[in-house]
């Protein structure tokens, strides 16, 4: 008997402070064991100023990554954040793994086609590696700007895995998908296909560890709080058993060298030095509502909604604040879009979000300090939506994230149109202005419907 490692990560989100932590996990492994491979399930960077804004947004966690061996990733939704030029140039010019997505073509000269699959053989033993991306959120695309995937063509990454396993099953002893489209989506595809022997999941954020119609599924949740390790035990080269367990990242001692090196990203004056404070802690809510009012003011708007998948923190503790908070707040370049809706418009907008069959529905997705209720049916579908402040009829002025405005279904307006103020210098200015107090209050709820 013999046996395969696979280590694994998934939504890192650029927080390269875990790893120091995950170079002293991944040598352990390595120095215990001969055939390792180490991946990485998508969204590498998004989430860090440390490394979203330097002068080639992503380099610290490339080459981290480099430094620490990864051997195959896959792409994700935020992989495309700065733009396919971007993506391409990194993937030519500082990438020295493999990357692999089955579900995207490219007629553009700035992104230049991946593989779809690779196979990486360790101690004789051949292993088929697939990726599939996301694009179940932007209508055929991955969620994220239209302006990213000009060019680009998405397909189905559920069938894409198929015809992946379809050519790959019978070259290779062991199968495995990094998959970036979910795990509920994953849970689908499991559902029907069972060629796989495992795979590594992201996207949806989740911590799993679970056996899915025979099928061995991991997920590390997020912000390499955790690193997921793959067991495959075979017999020759036939596969006998599959298992996953997670493991704490800072569950081992961090690695001087790489903590050094972090050390030298995070050592920014600018980013660093405070701007303004919270008299208290924010949570992701009071974060949501803040913006919300931030975003009001300019264009003088009497409603405004963010969508809370936006606020890219859990809370934001009191005292003092710097630029770097602010840009992990808000890493994506977001502006201001206003227009005239009435209530009616507003309860559609709502309805359609709350109805969809993702997993940005039936929950609380548009933040706003407009108070109102979503009325549910048995089955958890919105059938109504009360505003308990607004006239039926008027027509009020409203601000939404350009996001929303550029990508959300059941959006009816007059007079839209994206302005120029970017919501992290919304968030500067006011801090430098005076200390922001939270608030922290729900005003959206979720009520049954009688």
């Amino acid at each position: 008997e013999s046996h395969i490692y696979i280590i694994s990560t998934n939504d890192m989100h650029g927080k390269i402070q875990r790893f120091p932590h995950l170079m002293t996990a991944v040598e352990a492994c390595r120095d215990t064991v001969d055939r390792v491979l180490l991946v990485d399930a998508g969204d590498r960077w998004t989430g860090n100023a440390y490394v979203d804004k330097v002068s080639l947004p992503g380099r610290p966690i490339v080459e981290l990554m480099n430094e620490v061996g990864y051997d195959v990733v896959t792409l994700g939704n935020h992989e495309f954040d700065f733009g396919q030029a971007h993506l391409g140039g990194v993937l030519d010019s500082l990438c020295r793994f493999e990357v692999v997505c089955a579900n995207v073509e490219s007629d553009t000269t700035t992104f230049a086609p991946v593989a779809p699959y690779t196979i990486v053989e360790r101690g004789g033993v051949k292993i088929g590696v697939v990726g599939v991306v996301t694009y179940y959120e932007g209508q055929g695309t991955p969620a994220g700007n239209k302006s990213s995937y000009v060019g680009l063509r998405f397909s189905d990454p559920q069938q894409a895995a198929v015809r992946a396993a379809d050519e790959l099953r019978d070259k290779v002893d062991v199968l495995v998908l990094l998959s970036h489209m979910g795990h509920d989506r994953d849970f689908e595809l499991l559902a029907r296909e069972s060629r796989y022997d495992a795979v590594i999941g992201g996207h949806t954020h989740e911590f799993l560890d679970t056996v899915v119609c025979g099928t061995q599924y991991g997920q590390t949740y997020k912000d390499l709080r955790n690193v997921g390790a793959t067991t495959i035990r075979l017999k020759g080269k036939k596969v006998l058993s599959v298992d996953y367990e997670n493991y704490l990242t800072t569950g081992y001692a961090p690695d001087s060298a790489c903590q050094a090196r972090v050390a030298r990203y995070y050592a920014d004056e600018e980013l660093n030095r405070p701007i303004g404070e919270l008299t208290e802690t924010a949570t992701q809510v009071g974060l949501a509502n803040w913006f919300v009012e931030l975003m009001k003011r300019p264009a003088r708007a009497e409603v405004g909604f963010y969508h809370i998948g936006g606020v890219r923190m859990d809370s934001l503790e009191m005292g003092g604040v710097g630029t770097a908070a602010v840009y992990d707040l808000e890493p994506f370049s977001s502006r201001v879009a206003e227009m005239r809706m009435t209530p009616a418009e507003m309860r559609t907008m709502i309805l359609t979000k709350y109805n969809e069959p993702t997993r940005e529905g039936h929950r609380i997705d548009l933040h706003s300090t407009t108070p109102y209720t979503i009325l549910v049916n048995a089955q958890d579908e919105a059938v109504d939506v009360k505003f308990p402040t607004l006239k039926e009829g008027r027509e009020y002025r409203v601000v939404i994230g350009d996001y929303s405005f550029k990508n959300y279904r059941g959006l009816t307006y007059r007079e839209g149109r994206i302005r120029d103020e970017l919501i992290t210098d919304l968030m500067l200015d006011a801090l430098r202005k005076a200390p922001v107090v939270p608030d922290n209050r729900q005003h959206a709820t979720i009520l049954k419907a009688e």
